[in-house]
């Protein structure tokens, strides 16, 4: 790259190229850290692309930055949660192998996640110590790391749970939705990425004694969230979750399990779960949340 990047607000025309180059940069990564993923862009895109249109609608800030011949080399995007926008997440920073260091990354993160701004600022980071450094200098810092653990899952799981699972239907259960994020996670997702969610995938509450006590989703495309108001619930609701799974015809099943959440991966590892040696970090500016009891929305853009 011999000229100064241009950056730009993107739009919707400009995310099949981002999945791209999204692409190619987890996948340098992974092959500098030994973990090779398979498949190509091309590939992937039609699997990713209703997550991608989500992100279109939902981001507060999204930029791309260009290279003098106009081909994109960096984009960055960030979304807002919480009735007043209090959590301000960087959902995706990425910028093209080759193009680092030349000032792509900088302007990028100035543009999509400023200094500044949210009362809570939240980045679900890969372990590119490039970016956790750019992260660092963003007024972040890492708070825990989120394992990934990946199975087989049993239709037998769910038996004798003492949890009731009821699918979530309607506007009521949404509502339960956001009850218990907020007491969770300290933020709920808002109704248009709730409504994406039950379009996308199974939604369930869960009842102990008729208060409802947790909250998941579970669909061909992902898990997540996954949040109790206990720990102790989230055994029942693994269970149901790895069910469900195996009945919608789910051969793997992934889960995002912050290292907090000792419960979950216990659980997760009596059931013959195994650890991924590909493992991301919640940077943050400070602690919030209850992590103990949470699990995070597949794949991992977002909390």
């Amino acid at each position: 790259m011999t000229g100064a990047p241009r950056f730009r607000p993107a739009s919707a025309d400009d995310s099949p190229e981002c999945f791209r180059l999204f692409w190619d940069s987890i996948s340098d990564l992974a092959v500098r850290t030994g973990t090779p993923w398979e498949g190509t862009a091309d590939d992937r895109w039609a699997g990713f692309r209703p997550l991608y249109a989500l992100l279109e609608e939902i981001a507060a800030e999204w930029w791309v930055a260009e290279d003098e011949e106009e081909r994109l080399i960096g984009y960055a995007r960030s979304i807002e949660r919480g009735e007043n926008h209090d959590l301000f997440e960087l959902s995706e920073f990425f910028v093209r192998p080759g193009h680092q260091s030349a000032g792509v990354g900088r302007g990028l993160l100035e543009r999509a996640f400023p200094l500044g701004r949210g009362e809570v600022r939240a980045i679900v980071a890969t372990g590119d110590v490039r970016a956790m450094a750019r992260y660092h200098r963003a007024d972040t810092s890492i708070q825990f790391p989120i394992l990934g653990l990946n199975g087989f899952p049993s239709a037998d799981a769910a038996t004798d749970l003492r949890l009731a699972a009821e699918p979530i239907t309607d506007s009521g259960g949404l509502a339960e939705v956001v009850d218990i994020e907020r007491a969770v996670l300290g933020y709920d997702r808002g109704p248009h990425e709730l409504g994406w969610l039950l379009d996308r995938r199974e939604g369930y509450r869960y009842r102990d004694g008729g208060r409802t006590v947790a909250i998941s989703f579970i669909g061909s495309d992902g898990v997540g969230p996954i949040a109790a108001l206990e720990p102790e619930h989230l055994p029942d609701v693994l269970r149901h979750v790895e069910a469900r799974a195996a009945a919608i015809g789910r051969e793997e099943l992934g889960f995002e399990v912050p290292a907090p959440n000792v419960v979950a991966i216990r659980h997760l590892l009596g059931r013959r779960f195994q650890l991924d040696p590909f493992v991301t970090y919640l940077m943050a500016n400070r602690p919030f949340g209850h992590f103990d009891r949470y699990l995070g929305f597949t794949p991992p853009f977002v909390l």
